[in-house]
């Protein structure tokens, strides 16, 4: 494993007042506690100089999407994709605890099925001071196959929680990456779907690529 060495230990621990800042700023749009919305801004700030676009699929308000604008710059394209709607209903491969997740309604983390209006991610970029944000709404497998993103994505955080949602993200958006981008996988640890989909994945194609765990358990998926 390696050491992370003081320079950047300590460019880190500058930067932590400032995320937590945005992680307060952006708390009405976010679902993340306030820790792993700031371990995600860490995990991508080192990627502020790879050139492309930032895509976000399922991004419910917006705000961490607005956060990502702050840190990797306001000069380049952001996408923001969902369906506005809600999620899919989770099928037998996402799990008992998804499925048992997504029947419990009544539950403080059900968030109406994760369903949010648009206007409330269009808040938040705008609050981000981004002036190329671009909201894309609808299912994943409708929008992304023939979107024409015009340049490769330097960071793609992946909020899709089930297997065919990931599935979907990773078949249309891998292959458009920057060789020295990332790709953030928010349910990897959380639904049996997301991470099914993301070994599945990697196994057809006899991919090489790591699965890799940065700040707080945050999970990442670099070339």
């Amino acid at each position: 494993m390696k050491m992370m060495n003081v320079g950047k230990l300590a460019r880190t621990i500058l930067r932590l007042p400032a995320y937590w800042r945005l992680a307060h700023k952006y708390r009405r749009y976010t679902m993340l506690p306030a820790p792993i919305y700031v371990a995600n801004l860490l995990s991508v700030q080192k990627y502020h100089t790879v050139p492309g676009c930032v895509v976000e699929c399922g991004v419910w308000r917006g705000g961490m999407s607005a956060g990502l604008a702050e840190v990797l710059g306001r000069g380049r394209r952001y996408y923001l994709f969902d369906s506005f709607e809600g999620l899919p209903p989770a099928n037998d491969i996402d799990g008992a605890a998804a499925k048992a997740w997504q029947a419990n309604t009544a539950s403080p983390s059900y968030h109406d099925n994760c369903r949010a209006e648009m206007r409330f991610a269009e808040e938040a970029m705008a609050m981000s001071g981004a002036p190329d944000a671009r909201l894309v709404k609808g299912w994943f497998s409708s929008t992304l196959p023939d979107f024409d993103l015009g340049e490769p994505i330097a960071v793609l955080r992946l909020d899709a929680d089930w297997y065919d949602s990931t599935m979907t993200c990773l078949n249309h958006l891998y292959d458009r990456m920057h060789p020295d981008g990332i790709i953030i996988l928010d349910d990897y640890y959380t639904w049996d779907g997301c991470s099914r989909a993301v070994h599945r994945f990697l196994a057809d194609r006899q991919s090489t690529a790591r699965v890799d765990r940065s700040f707080f358990y945050v999970c990442v998926l670099r070339h």
